[in-house]
C-alpha cells in the first residue's frame, strides 16, 4: 500500500480570491440584471432568449435540438423542458428529422422571430449599459482575450467528455 503524502491543495493567494469573488459576484449580478430585464420586457429568462437567438441565426431559423444544447451549454432535459415552454409561448415548434427517426429540429416560429425583434434592442442597451459601457476599448478586447483561453481550457475535445448537451 503506499501511503506517499498527499499534495497540500494549491490554495489561492490574496489577489487571486479577490480576483475570482469580483469575477463571481459579477457574473451572478449580470445574469440577475439580464434576466430581470428579458422578463420585465418580453416575458421569458435570459437563457430563452439566447435559445430564440440561437435559432434566428441558424439557417433556415432550425437547429436539431442537440445542436440547439451545445450551443446553450445546458442539458438536454433542460433545452427540452425550454423548447416546451417556447412552444407554449409559440415561439418555436418541434419538427421531427427526415433523417434520423429519433432527432427533432427546434424551429423559430414567425411569432417567436417578433418577438426577439421587438426585445432584442432593448436586450442590446441592457448589455451595453451594464458590461460595454463600464470598459474601455482596451479593457473589452483584455477581457475578451481572457475569456476565450478560459473557455478553451474548459471545453474537453475526446467523444467521452461529460459535456451538458451529452447528458
Amino acid at each position: 500500500m503506499n501511503t506517499a503524502p498527499a499534495e497540500e491543495p494549491r490554495w489561492l493567494t490574496d489577489e487571486e480570491q479577490r480576483v475570482w469573488r469580483a469575477y463571481l459576484h459579477a457574473t451572478i449580478l449580470l445574469e440577475d440584471h439580464l434576466d430581470r430585464q428579458l422578463q420585465r420586457d418580453a416575458g421569458m429568462p435570459h437563457i430563452y432568449y439566447g435559445l430564440l437567438v440561437a435559432l434566428a441565426e441558424a439557417p433556415g431559423r432550425q437547429l436539431r435540438m442537440t445542436e440547439l444544447a451545445k450551443h446553450a451549454k445546458i442539458t438536454r432535459s433542460r433545452l427540452s423542458h425550454a423548447v416546451a415552454r417556447l412552444e407554449k409561448n409559440g415561439w418555436v415548434r418541434r419538427e421531427n428529422c427526415p433523417s434520423d427517426k429519433r432527432g427533432q429540429f427546434a424551429v423559430l416560429t414567425d411569432e417567436g422571430y417578433e418577438v426577439l425583434a421587438r426585445t432584442a434592442p432593448g436586450h442590446v442597451a441592457t448589455v451595453r449599459q451594464a458590461f460595454f459601457d463600464r470598459l474601455t476599448p482596451e479593457q473589452q478586447k483584455s477581457l475578451g482575450e481572457i475569456l476565450q483561453i478560459v473557455a478553451e481550457g474548459l471545453q474537453p475535445k475526446g467523444a467521452d467528455a461529460d459535456l451538458p448537451w451529452l447528458r
